[in-house]
């Protein structure tokens, strides 16, 4: 009959148990504290700067070329959208500064636009002739930009 007590030998089994760290996040190996860590320690740390990184170049889509023609010229401003974009610009007697703040794009952008370097996009363009209300796309370019509700 059983008294509540386990009869027989009882021994403990004691394993050896191993606590490890759990391997650090690709963003932790990234952080400031810790590429300074791996430079005072020595070790290897690699820099990579991102080709567009920080600008705002909104370049035009890429062309299929066939492998037997000469590589496509990328389009630019045409003269006549610089120089209407300088001529309202003056008439407000607003700075490349202050028409580029105005649009929220960089004042580059629109040295480039008036110098005739930059690779027109559709939307820059839109917020330039809505700022300085004058018509920079399609025909009529330069003309004053016609009021939404007018009839």
């Amino acid at each position: 009959m059983p008294t509540g007590r386990l009869s027989g030998n009882i021994t403990q089994d004691w394993e050896p148990v191993v606590l490890r760290r759990t391997k650090p996040k690709a963003s932790d190996l990234k952080s400031a504290k810790a590429v300074n860590q791996a430079l005072r320690s020595g070790a290897a740390v690699e820099t990579v700067r991102k080709s567009a990184a920080g600008t705002n170049k909104h370049p035009a889509p890429a062309r299929k070329l066939d492998e037997t023609t000469e590589p496509a010229a990328v389009e630019r401003v045409a003269a006549e959208v610089r120089a209407a974009i300088q001529k309202a610009r003056v008439a407000k007697g607003w700075s490349q500064a202050e028409l580029a703040k105005r649009i929220n794009e960089r004042a580059q952008v629109v040295q480039e636009y008036e110098s005739g370097k930059a690779a027109p996009a559709q939307a820059v363009l839109a917020k330039m002739e809505r700022a300085l209300e004058v018509k920079l796309r399609g025909k009529g370019v330069g003309a004053p930009l016609q009021a939404a509700g007018g009839k």
